[in-house]
């Protein structure tokens, strides 16, 4: 028997986490949260039932929630929605779709999805609340921080650690064993051969030896 499943977020970002989460068919999606004026609209068939003023009494009639808005620069909001889901006692599960590869071998935190044709290798560790995009790759003991955006297509060398709130842009890849700092953000198709320090944005230039 599925368990239900809300999702806090109707825009963009929200129509690709339907897609996987019809896909992998362990939920079924009860309603979305959004902002007031979009309240009874439909995203793919699905109603926004509610607001942020509801989610007391949301999380009283549905446990299971998932922090469906995008995040291109800043991490803050879906970091607020995801705190304020803990706090009221939500689970955040995971969730990993059927046409993934994610080894036995590799820890994901609660409230991360993991998208279509992602590879996780093994020793990976992925941290809470984590968008790991299409395509994307997370090689073997590579270590992604919580809340961090790891764009399609990007690719995530071996043992390369990313800070916390984090954006890597699509088609982006680092160097092994590297380190890139907390809250730092690397625009699309950047080779990051370097550590980057904490809250560095790196927007045109192309990091080099």
């Amino acid at each position: 028997m599925m368990e239900d499943l809300m999702l806090f977020g109707g825009g963009g970002h929200c129509r690709s986490c339907i897609d996987v989460i019809e896909t992998e068919g362990r939920y079924r999606i009860a309603g979305i949260v959004d902002v007031a004026e979009k309240v009874n609209q439909l995203v793919l068939g699905y109603p926004i039932i509610g607001t942020d003023d509801d989610l007391g009494e949301l999380v009283k009639k549905y446990r299971y929630f998932l922090v469906t808005i995008g995040q291109i620069g800043s991490a803050d909001v879906r970091v607020a929605k995801f705190m304020c889901l803990m706090e009221l006692g939500a689970s955040l599960p995971v969730i990993v779709s059927p046409f993934a590869r994610v080894s036995k071998h590799s820890v994901i935190g609660e409230g991360t999805i993991i998208m279509h044709n992602v590879v996780v290798n093994a020793g990976a560790k992925i941290g809470r609340n984590c968008i790991i995009n299409t395509g994307a790759i997370i090689e073997h003991d590579a270590v992604i921080g919580d809340h961090c955006h790891i764009s399609t297509a990007a690719v995530v060398n071996g043992g390369t650690k990313i800070g916390a709130k984090t954006f890597l842009g699509s088609n982006c890849d680092t160097k092994q064993y590297i380190e890139i700092g907390e809250g730092s953000l690397i625009n699309s198709g950047i080779s990051v051969r370097r550590s980057v320090p904490s809250g560095k944005k790196i927007l045109l230039e192309r990091l080099k030896h």
